[in-house]
């Protein structure tokens, strides 16, 4: 009776061994291809470095409107007369009066503002007293070009009010004192080095991935495949790890180029920005499963994935063309683009060093989509070929 017994146990034991060592040697079988192909190599390597290169050198961009907080010490009439300034212009939106600088860097660490301006305590008292009154202006350095878009905007307000209040021959002067932050040295690399990580990792994964299942449908060794005594779950997963692997090879040779190549260094945690890139590719996995399904020609697969992923990454992801200035229904579209999210975080985590109890809200968005494109994609697969 005990011989009866514990042999089916080993049997189960013996088959668990013999799917682990099929799916090895798919996953094998899947990186000799990658490195066979010269055309995968590039596309998978000669991409990045090609984009994080021009977009960190080349590339700048413009901004026009954004919420700004006010911090007003001095609670005068002066100050009153330049915030109502402030608020009428079409460039800026009041988001909210602060009470303390406290409450200004976590406006700023929340993501909510671009900019903020303070007035000191006795801002009124200085000016007509001591004909000179200064007043603070801070903005998101990691967004250089939106930075220096805000600032000049502000400064301007405060000189227009100044020449029509306060004419040059009374010898009144407002001072405003400009300062940066996350990146007072207004380098273009902050704004677009996550940005091109959000737009490669894409585009790599939803391509290799969506041509290697496709191509697998053209040979016809894909139903072959999946009526083998090995698992359809488990054909994914060995066509997904090499991707997965060579992505996060990428996500290093990124980072390494930002840091050598742009100066960028990475000031939050190594192994959060991993994680939630990880996430995010996984992501980009299962849209080109989704596509997969969906094409029966490795050239149709590429189209759509280039096309439609390419121009929402570029245009919904926030670091070529700023959300806040489109109409509404193109922001609420935003909001189902992965690339948005991860733009985000990345920045969140490299540039401005928050962690995650400041990027959380992005983090399960992005696992969601994450979670409901994978279960999606699954379940397509296995109608279509299963």
């Amino acid at each position: 009776m005990k011989f009866f017994i514990s042999w089916p146990v080993k049997q189960r034991e013996e088959i668990r061994l013999d799917q682990m060592k099929q799916f090895f040697t798919f996953v094998k079988k899947e990186f000799k291809h990658v490195f066979r192909d010269r055309k995968t190599l590039l596309m998978l390597f000669g991409l990045p470095i090609v984009q994080i290169v021009l977009f960190g050198f080349a590339l700048s961009n413009e901004i026009k409107n954004s919420k700004i907080v006010v911090l007003d010490l001095s609670k005068d009439y002066v100050t009153r007369e330049l915030i109502n300034e402030i608020e009428a212009s079409n460039y800026f939106e009041i988001e909210a009066d602060v009470r303390n600088k406290e409450e200004v860097e976590a406006a700023f660490r929340s993501g909510k503002i671009k900019s903020a301006i303070l007035f000191p305590a006795n801002f009124a008292n200085d000016l007509f007293h001591g004909n000179r009154a200064q007043v603070q202006v801070i903005a998101d350095g990691s967004d250089p070009n939106t930075a220096t878009t805000l600032t000049n905007y502000l400064s301007s307000i405060i000189q227009s009010y100044q020449i029509s209040h306060f004419p040059a021959v009374t010898g009144f002067q407002i001072i405003p004192q400009i300062r940066m932050l996350y990146n007072p040295e207004l380098k273009g690399a902050p704004n677009f080095v996550p940005g091109v990580m959000a737009l490669v990792l894409m585009l790599v994964c939803v391509m290799m991935t969506s041509i290697s299942i496709v191509r697998e449908k053209e040979l016809g060794t894909m139903e072959v495949l999946l009526v083998s005594p090995f698992k359809p779950l488990f054909v994914i997963l060995a066509k997904a790890v090499p991707y997965l692997i060579l992505s996060l090879v990428n996500l290093i040779v990124i980072l390494l180029l930002s840091v050598f190549a742009l100066g960028l260094p990475v000031n939050g945690s190594i192994t959060l920005l991993f994680v939630e890139c990880a996430m995010y590719i996984i992501t980009a996995l299962s849209l080109g499963l989704l596509i997969s399904t969906t094409t029966a020609s490795q050239q149709t697969a590429m189209l759509l994935s280039l096309m439609g992923m390419l121009l929402p990454t570029l245009l919904f992801a926030g670091f070529m063309f700023p959300i806040e200035n489109m109409p509404l229904p193109l922001q609420i579209i935003s909001n189902i683009v992965p690339a948005k999210w991860f733009y985000i975080i990345v920045k969140s985590i490299m540039i401005k060093g928050l962690g995650f109890y400041s990027i959380w809200k992005e983090s399960l968005i992005l696992f969601g989509m994450t979670l409901f494109l994978l279960t999606l994609s699954l379940r397509k697969f296995k109608v279509r070929l299963a």
